[in-house]
Parts: structure tokens; sequence; C-alpha cells
């Protein structure tokens, strides 16, 4: 178990090590079995933060986001988070300014993560495979930059459905309607 998990912590340091050296715009942590972002990234990427554009935490075992994560690493233009334990953003993530495009798509929300509809620069928001029932309709048509929401594999209401279709000016994925049973 140790063994496994000094591999773990020596194979992000390497990926924190080759972003920093190489100056790179992106930062690859997906399936590095992260529970929370580790604090000393931080200190390590400083001299870096500012040229970080694309970030992936896909496929790991977060439960939550920091504010700090979202501050420090303020000029994000795409996250990945797919594949997480993630049940909320924090009200930060409204000041991705830079921010495009955003996978939130295999995690535990279950309704859409309102702060993102402040962000105004997103182009693509993946909510796919989330418990996600009711939908935001005004605000999300009122997202001027907005050109896909992917929310199959959620439970969206039909109510929701029947509402934010003739609202939205982009591209709306949901998963077909099952049919109503029979009495």
């Amino acid at each position: 178990m140790q063994k496994r998990m000094g591999e773990a912590v020596a194979r992000v340091a390497r990926k924190v090590n080759d972003t920093v050296e190489n100056k790179t715009d992106s930062l690859d942590l997906a399936n590095c079995k992260l529970m929370t972002f580790p604090v000393g990234i931080y200190k390590a990427m400083r001299s870096v933060t500012e040229g970080i554009h694309c970030i992936s935490l896909a496929n790991n075992e977060l439960k939550s986001l920091t504010s700090r994560f979202v501050t420090t690493f303020s000029q994000l233009r795409e996250l990945n988070l797919a594949g997480n334990y993630l049940h909320r953003l924090p009200e930060e993530v409204t000041s991705l300014l830079h921010l495009r495009a955003i996978n939130l798509s295999r995690n535990r929300f279950r309704r859409f993560p309102e702060p993102l509809a402040a962000v105004t620069t997103l182009e693509t928001i993946d909510l796919e495979e989330n418990e996600i029932t009711e939908v935001p309709a005004e605000k999300l048509a009122s997202m001027a930059s907005l050109r896909s929401l992917n929310l199959r594999a959620n439970p969206v209401s039909p109510d929701a459905r029947l509402l934010i279709r003739p609202l939205v000016p982009f591209d709306l994925l949901l998963s077909p309607e099952e049919p109503i049973p029979e009495a």
C-alpha cells in the first residue's frame, strides 16, 4: 500500500516538475488517485501559474475544489474534472474570466452548478452522467458564449426539458426520455 502511494506521489511530482521546467501551459494530473489538490503544488508552481491554461484532474477521487485552486489558476481556459466525486463548485469559479470549457462529467452534481452561469466566456459545459434534475434555463439562456451543454445521462425532469429547449440558443445534449409507463 505504501509503495503504491509513494509511486503515486512521485508520479504527481514528476508531472508538476515537467510542467514547471518546460513552462508548458497545461498540467495533467489525471488518474493520480488524488483526494485533494496537493497544497505543495501551489508552492512548486508559483512561478508558472499565470501561464497555466489547461488543467486535467480527471479520474481522481476529488470531493471538492478549493477557492485557492480557482484563484491560483486564474488564467485557466480549460478545466477537466471528469470522473471525480464533486457535488458543488466554489463561488470563486466566477472569477475564471478566460474559462472556455469545463468537463464535470461523471461526478455527483444533483443540480446545475450555478456559479458557471456567471462565467461569461464559457463555450462548453459537460455535465454528462451526474444526478441533475433541474436546470436554470433563464440563466443558461443569458450565457452569450455558450455553444454546447451536455446533460446526457442525467435525470432531467420532463418540466425542465420543456422549459429549456425553446430558451437556449446553443446545442443542448440530453438523453432520450424514458417512455412514460402505461397505467
